[in-house]
């Protein structure tokens, strides 16, 4: 009746790490690059906070999910 304990296994293949960090920073990057651009560029009469927020958690979500594929990449397991 005992279940044997099955490993512990990542559901995204190990040699796609590097390739997803690369990619997933990039793009963290530009949505990034947006947000400062649009802050820069318009008035504050004309700002949505909206739009800030969703970009703002835009980037944020690229950029952690980005780190954490480049961490695992180079070896340090978080």
């Amino acid at each position: 009746m005992a279940q044997s304990a099955k490993p512990i296994s990542s559901p995204v293949p190990v040699a796609w790490y590097p390739t997803l960090a690369i990619f997933m920073l990039a793009i963290g990057l530009v949505v990034t690059a947006s947000f400062f651009i649009y802050e820069a560029t318009s008035s504050r009469k004309n700002r949505s906070l909206a739009k800030e927020l969703t970009t703002g958690a835009v980037a944020s979500v690229f950029l952690g999910f980005g780190s954490l594929f480049l961490l695992l990449s180079s070896g340090v397991y978080v």
